[in-house]
């Protein structure tokens, strides 16, 4: 689904990532993880062309991202892409349905009707049915983060991109976000979170360690309950 070949990105002279290469794909779950400003975010949103990169190319679906101008990628962001990030970021002139049909609306892929029956599918699947009318500001950062996660479903995305999706959630709600990411991807949804927490990079199938702004190891894990014990004796190694 993606190839990411040998990306490099520097801000103002400093080199964030270094000659990256990987390959992403169709129903993978993968974890990033690294020390704080080893390049983790920054290797998200350059896969996913929010920020634009210094060297090297990511393909998409076969198509090169690294080539296109702002206009397409935005279209492939809106329409191909799903973002959840740390904070939820919603609209707070808009109820908690209106946030997540946005997208589906500004794609215009489907009728207003059927965008509507799709997130109240999606608002039931993620246990926040009954809070359509919500403010956003009426509801518990567990509730929202599970709403950020429809708001990206709306479009039928091809990929999650997810940014410390969990950082600002207690236990309880992150075991219930990280429930429904495991869901998502044995589904088939494929995704890459970025975390700093091994709990939450536990849940993946490939984890990518990033040191300096290039990869230093990568493992795949097997499932099972021992896999957040070994992948705590993995990272001792760094």
């Amino acid at each position: 689904m993606i190839t990411v070949e040998q990306i490099s990105k520097s801000f103002k002279d400093t080199p964030i990532l270094n000659n990256v290469s990987f390959e992403i794909n169709k129903g993978d779950f993968v974890g990033v993880m690294g020390p704080s400003g080893s390049g983790k975010s920054t290797l998200l949103y350059s896969i996913s062309q929010m920020d634009s990169i210094s060297g090297g190319r990511v393909l998409f679906e076969g198509r090169n991202l690294s080539e296109m101008k702002e206009k397409e990628l935005s279209d492939i962001r809106l329409r191909k892409m799903g973002f959840v990030f740390q904070n939820a970021q919603m609209l707070k002139n808009l109820s908690v349905l209106d946030n997540i049909i946005l997208p589906g609306l500004v794609a215009k892929k489907e009728p207003a009707v059927v965008i509507r029956r799709r997130a109240s599918n999606l608002m039931k699947k993620m246990g926040i049915e009954g809070l359509e009318a919500r403010d956003v500001r009426e509801v518990s950062g567990g509730q929202l983060q599970r709403a950020s996660i429809c708001r990206a479903m709306i479009n039928h995305p091809a990929i999650l991109f997810m940014d410390e999706p969990t950082g600002a959630l207690n236990s309880a709600a992150t075991d219930q976000i990280l429930a429904i990411l495991e869901d998502l991807n044995r589904e088939g949804m494929t995704i890459m979170i970025v975390t700093h927490e091994p709990r939450v990079a536990a849940r993946a199938k490939k984890v990518l360690y990033i040191q300096d702004g290039q990869i230093a190891a990568c493992r795949e894990f097997k499932t099972g309950a021992e896999k957040e014990r070994e992948l705590d004796e993995w990272l001792r190694g760094f």
